[in-house]
């Protein structure tokens, strides 16, 4: 009967470090999973605005051919 105890007793106390252990870890994995979502947050932050720049740029092409183009033409009609 003393052994049955006995043996709870260190099984209760492992499972008592074994779930120690993994609050421990959830806690440093909760912070890393932070800095993973702030830096994913940040690359895509980066890939948006350089979306923005290369429409922008292709935007203002596009209209400085147009605006050529219609001066051209309103020049060979008064000419």
């Amino acid at each position: 009967m003393k052994i049955r105890k006995l043996s709870t007793m260190v099984l209760a106390g492992a499972m008592l470090c074994t779930t120690a252990a993994a609050f421990a870890q959830n806690d440093s994995g909760a912070k890393q999973d932070m800095k993973n979502a702030g830096s994913e947050t940040k690359d895509a932050a980066k890939d948006a605005g350089h979306g923005v720049k290369q429409g922008t740029k292709k935007a203002y092409h596009k209209t400085k051919k147009g605006t050529h183009k219609a001066a051209k033409k309103v020049s060979d009609k008064s000419s």
